[in-house]
């Protein structure tokens, strides 16, 4: 049985790409250059969030399910660039072949690491392996929106269906699981410039273990985990959370509150 790998993104605005594609120099503060990106946006669309392919990624968080483990780590190091955090995580679908699971992960998070990983210049040939290389993933790959070897909860719940999407945080809550603590994604900017890089790797971490559990909840509603089978999987999570000596770990088991 394949690996099963839940991921979570974390994004701030890409100052030196805006530098870059209207040309500002070095007078100009980055306080500056992201206002005026701001401003062109919300003249254009009504909001201030940027587009997709000018979304740094400062933090990618995992949690793997393999075999008789779990295990639930943000990629690299606080100090490693973006291409570094990209690009491991590209190498673990290259090693594991996973499924992988998201939550808006089609909507946000896999174009974000598309257009991210072209300016990078990286490569990831067994994600965008779609039959060439191997026939099984003419039929199953990671990038048609209909097949599963990646799961978008929110646009599979939704039957693929915009006004029906909801927060993770919101059905995490429903279903009993913590949902988001400390924060959310429009902190994370502010986050970020005050040097919180650790804060968001955390939040990261606590987004992707909801993503996880609420996967888990999914498997029993199609039939794939009984009752039972889906109790011995949350106390997998919740026994490997006890074990960690972080403290979000510890919050997060407090707000814990299976329904």
């Amino acid at each position: 049985m394949a690996p099963t790998l839940a991921f979570d993104i974390e994004t701030v605005p890409d100052l030196e790409g805006l530098r870059r594609l209207h040309d500002f120099d070095d007078n100009v503060s980055d306080h500056d250059v992201a206002e005026f990106a701001f401003q062109r946006r919300r003249a254009s669309s009504g909001s201030d969030f940027l587009q997709l392919h000018l979304q740094r990624v400062v933090a990618i968080a995992c949690a793997l399910r393999e075999g008789d483990t779990f295990r639930v780590w943000s990629l690299g190091t606080p100090a490693d660039g973006e291409a570094e955090i990209i690009r491991r995580f590209f190498d673990g679908i290259e090693k594991y072949t996973p499924q992988l699971v998201s939550w808006n992960g089609s909507g946000f998070d896999l174009p974000v690491l598309h257009y991210r990983s072209m300016a990078l210049g990286l490569s990831a040939a067994r994600y965008w392996d779609m039959g060439d290389d191997d026939r099984d993933f003419r039929f199953n790959n990671y990038i048609n929106r209909y097949h599963t070897r990646h799961l978008d909860l929110m646009d599979l719940l939704a039957l693929y269906q915009p006004r029906a999407y909801v927060g993770l945080d919101d059905l995490a809550r429903l279903c009993g699981f913590p949902g988001k603590l400390g924060m959310d994604g429009s902190m994370v900017g502010e986050a970020f410039r005050a040097g919180r890089i650790e804060e968001i790797r955390n939040y990261c971490e606590t987004d992707v273990v909801n993503t996880y559990l609420v996967f888990l909840r999914f498997q029993l509603l199609r039939g794939v985990l009984d009752a039972s089978g889906y109790s011995r999987e949350c106390e997998v999570v919740r026994s490997t959370l006890a074990g960690s000596r972080e403290p979000h770990w510890h919050a997060f088991l407090d707000a814990w509150k299976p329904l």
